[in-house]
């Protein structure tokens, strides 16, 4: 008889399964539309624009990383994952793109760290007239074809920023652990962002359940996964969305909202049971991602003793009475225009 575990895993699995057939199948629609090229064989609708410097990636452990520092993966389990992160931010928002409220002759857009690219494509989908600059450290594999108003560029925003012209919005989300000096990031922010302009910023924090004392490893999970990123020089912390923190760049805050993204089909409301399945399959796939390079190499765990601590930590979070959730903070701050 399979084990509770082995049920998980193999609905998680299935799942995913799903997620990739629909994903090829929406590719596949793109693919169709761009049949209506002109002579030279380019697409009339949208091409993708990626520049900057070629990516070389590292493997380590099993995983593709973009380079020697970066703990988290950019491989295709991790683009995977992280469309599955977006979807599950589309359903908790209720298919909104941010809670900052945006004019609809909004002009320019930057994505800080767009990962997977949906953020982006969906803005330049919802917003044709305005240009969507998403970078991130390396690219993933965006559609073959996204809105012609979106320009993918490789980027490291822990350098200085020079982009040519000011954004009327900078989007930054779940970048928790990419920085160690956020007060460089908010600085930056404020130089390009235009009188007026708004920058939202969004992490989520460490896996929570209602009673601790019921998910041992997860508490042991949490906890060396704090000391590995305080031993890189970061924290996991949500600490670099407090007031104070944005607004020493010269930023003013507008709102800060704290939501919650539960895991799996315990809550009543048929919406957040959805965002609920949603979610686990991220946090389930999340789990090694984040700690297979941070434990192997601050801490010099053995990679297998790191999968077996995750696979321990699936157990915690998903036997029954759990009710395991993320916490999720949304910021959302202005560049005060100059008479304020």
């Amino acid at each position: 008889m399979p084990t509770s575990q082995g049920r998980e895993i193999g609905a998680r699995d299935a799942l995913l399964a799903a997620l990739n057939e629909e994903e090829t199948a929406l590719q596949e629609s793109r693919r169709d539309e761009s049949d209506d090229s002109d002579s030279s064989g380019r697409s009339q609708a949208s091409t993708k624009s990626i520049s900057g410097t070629i990516f070389e990636p590292h493997i380590e452990n099993g995983r593709q990383y973009a380079n020697v520092n970066y703990y988290m993966p950019n491989d295709d389990a991790e683009e995977t994952r992280l469309s599955v992160v977006h979807q599950s931010f589309l359903l908790l928002l209720e298919d909104q793109l941010t809670i900052a409220r945006i004019p609809d002759d909004i002009k320019r857009v930057l994505d800080v760290g767009t990962g997977s690219g949906d953020w982006a494509i969906a803005m330049g989908e919802q917003y044709p007239d305005a240009e969507i600059v998403a970078t991130d450290i390396s690219s993933y594999s965006q559609p073959p074809t996204v809105p012609p108003n979106v320009f993918f560029q490789i980027d490291d925003a822990r350098e200085e920023w020079t982009y040519g012209s000011a954004f009327d919005l900078i989007h930054i989300r779940c970048l928790n652990g990419a920085f160690s000096n956020w007060a460089h990031i908010y600085h930056e922010a404020f130089r390009h962002l235009k009188a007026g302009g708004i920058i939202e910023v969004v992490d989520m924090g460490l896996i929570r359940v209602v009673e601790p004392s019921s998910a041992p490893y997860l508490s042991i999970y949490n906890g060396v996964l704090q000391s590995a990123a305080e031993k890189a020089g970061f924290t996991l912390s949500l600490e670099h969305l407090r007031q104070t923190v944005v607004e020493a760049s010269g930023l003013s805050v507008l709102r800060t909202t704290m939501l919650e993204f539960p895991l799996g089909n315990h809550p009543e409301d048929p919406r957040l049971k959805m965002v609920g399945k949603m979610a686990l399959i991220a946090a389930l796939e999340g789990l090694e991602s984040t700690a297979l390079r941070l434990l192997t190499k601050e801490l010099e765990w053995e990679p297998d003793n790191v999968k077996d601590l995750c696979s321990k930590v699936v157990q915690d979070i998903t036997r029954r009475g759990a009710r395991a959730s993320v916490p999720c903070r949304f910021l959302v701050a202005r560049k005060l225009l100059e008479l304020e």
